[in-house]
């Protein structure tokens, strides 16, 4: 990116920072300047010790690990971003899915954001300046009956979730924003297309059309890239956007059909 985003030197906490669209956005914002910190269950060979925090967030003692390893090697966090996300809800349907899967959506998808933003907010509020991003999903307004209602519905929460804090802790200086992806193309978006392509006789190119068949199409004729959501993501949370918060920027390649 050309332009300057003046994220130099800001302390930044990323979830789920490994793969995909947290591993892009991470590798962003060092490029631009920033000091973060990411999170994971494990820590690839690839990233520094002093810069990873290994924690199981779908846990409370995971998300309190994380918070003090944050105060204790930034002294605080301006901006949050909020990547983790995910499902592993069996199809099925509604009768598919039992306590335990229910639990397992909300424990992945809400819980974190919730816990690590109540942990680390105040610090944001008490130096009158931070950035919260929320990552949700075009699920939660295009959710897929056979496979998504528990993550649609965990998404649906997150992004009500984020829209209520953004009027409370906006005019304390605090800017919240969701971000809404449609179907990325990360490591588990590229393997599923391959399962259904093998599934059918058909390439890895065929494979990602039955997707985009399954979604209502994508009118710009391709999932989104990782590092495209990054961009989004960067230019929300630098100072070019002082005047964005509480609403959600969708980035579908037009898959949502109404404006």
């Amino acid at each position: 990116m050309s332009m300057d985003l003046e994220l130099q030197d800001l302390r930044v906490l990323i979830t789920a920072g490994t793969k995909g669209i947290g591993q892009a956005t991470v590798e962003l914002f060092r490029q631009l300047g920033a000091r973060v910190i990411t999170t994971a269950r494990v820590r690839p060979e690839s990233l520094p010790e002093e810069s990873f925090v290994a924690a199981d967030l779908a846990t409370l003692d995971g998300c309190t690990a994380v918070v003090d390893a944050v105060k204790r090697r930034l002294g605080g966090v301006d901006v949050i971003v909020h990547v983790l996300g995910g499902s592993s809800a069996p199809a099925g349907g509604f009768a598919a899915l039992d306590e335990s899967e229910w639990h397992k959506e909300l424990s992945l998808n809400l819980f974190p954001a919730v816990r690590l933003d109540r942990a680390l907010l105040p610090g944001m509020i008490a130096q009158g300046s931070g950035v919260i991003i929320h990552v949700t999903s075009i699920q939660h307004q295009l959710p897929l009956p056979e496979s998504t209602t528990a993550y649609a519905a965990a998404k649906a929460a997150l992004s009500t979730y984020s829209k209520s804090l953004s009027k409370e802790v906006t005019p304390k200086g605090v800017r919240v924003v969701r971000v809404s992806p449609g179907w990325v193309e990360t490591e588990a978006a590229v393997a599923l297309a391959e399962r259904l392509a093998e599934q059918t006789g058909t390439d890895y190119e065929g494979g990602k059309q039955i997707i985009m068949k399954s979604l209502g199409g994508i009118p710009l004729g391709r999932p989104s890239r990782p590092v495209e959501v990054a961009n989004l993501i960067a230019f929300l949370a630098s100072p070019r956007a002082a005047a964005i918060t509480g609403t959600e920027y969708v980035i579908d390649g037009g898959t949502i059909p109404t404006a």
